[in-house]
């Protein structure tokens, strides 16, 4: 159960408060017909709120504090996962997550952008903002997946790429233009799926694909919309007129033929029942691989042209 609400669940706050009270004394009163009641209020309430999301609500609910992460999905669906660090030239990222495991006895590279709990998880994985040595960490693991025909599995959630000096001194943007690149002819299926945020090139560096999911309530664009209207209006505080004039989350980006598929999350979203998410997401992506495992190698860098050459199109009058 959530304990941190925002400003558009607050009327369900209420409500959990009062089922938490009652589970508490159970034992010493029998509360069962209450707490079926208030159980039936709760699930009537989620259901009108989250039937009429606004965008700019769907990009807040991809950045709930509570929202499960990359590592809570990985440890979930691969129990054996065995993480890998370092680029081999500078150092480790911990902002991305990258390593081999299985899922179901498929063996599968993983790479997944971490954000952090509280301020020192936060400051250790630099809010999930890579840095050049992360894109080569993750660009060396895909490497490894591909010596080892293992499909790759790319979890996206990141407000952007680091734009710091030092970042921008050890080649930030070579290393997403290398990603890009070396991606985009990689002969074993990829996988991407946006879990919270997907911003700018700090997502695209590791989102290449063959598949792009989208979790229900995630966003995805070259700009965050607080971004885009301080550039526009002058004004961070119009986000959400940005977030519509840019149409950011998984429906408009069918409608644009950028997603492949949108996986339902449960009732109220990712963060009301993670573990109940990654059951979803484990099968959606095995549904997925089963799908591409019989492509020819060979063709996935035509398959992959083809794909990016039908996203904005445009014509000369």
């Amino acid at each position: 159960m959530a304990n941190y609400y925002l400003e558009f669940e607050k009327p369900i706050e209420a409500i959990d408060q009062h089922i938490l009270v009652l589970e508490s004394e159970v034992g010493s009163t029998d509360h069962s017909t209450e707490l079926t009641n208030l159980k039936a209020k709760r699930a009537t309430s989620l259901t009108k709120i989250f039937s009429g999301l606004s965008r700019w609500q769907r990009v807040q609910l991809a950045r709930h504090p509570q929202r499960p992460f990359s590592l809570d999905y990985i440890q979930e669906i691969s129990p054996d996962f065995i993480e890998l660090h370092g680029d081999r030239y500078f150092g480790d990222d911990a902002a991305v997550i990258c390593g081999l495991g299985t899922i179901d006895e498929v063996k599968v590279a993983f790479i997944g952008q971490q954000k952090g709990r509280n301020t020192k998880e936060n400051l250790h994985r630099n809010f999930g903002m890579m840095r050049p040595e992360g894109y080569r960490k993750a660009l060396r693991i895909m490497k490894l997946a591909e010596k080892f025909n293992l499909p790759v599995i790319s979890l996206i959630d990141t407000p952007g790429a680091y734009p710091g000096i030092g970042a921008e001194e050890r080649g930030q943007g070579e290393a997403i233009a290398k990603n890009l690149w070396e991606m985009s002819k990689l002969k074993v299926p990829i996988i991407s799926v946006i879990i919270g945020e997907g911003a700018s090139g700090g997502a695209l560096g590791i989102g290449v694909c063959d598949r792009m999911l989208m979790l229900e309530n995630t966003w995805y664009s070259v700009i965050s919309p607080e971004g885009c209207a301080s550039i526009l209006w002058h004004d961070a505080s119009k986000a959400p007129d940005a977030a519509d004039a840019m149409k950011v989350i998984p429906d408009d980006l069918m409608n644009m033929g950028i997603c492949d598929r949108i996986i339902e999350e449960p009732l109220g979203g990712a963060h009301r029942n993670s573990a109940e998410m990654a059951v979803i997401l484990k099968k959606v992506i095995l549904d997925e691989l089963a799908q591409l495992k019989e492509i020819d190698p060979d063709t996935f860098l035509e398959r992959r042209i083809d794909r990016y050459d039908k996203m904005g199109v445009y014509t000369e009058s």
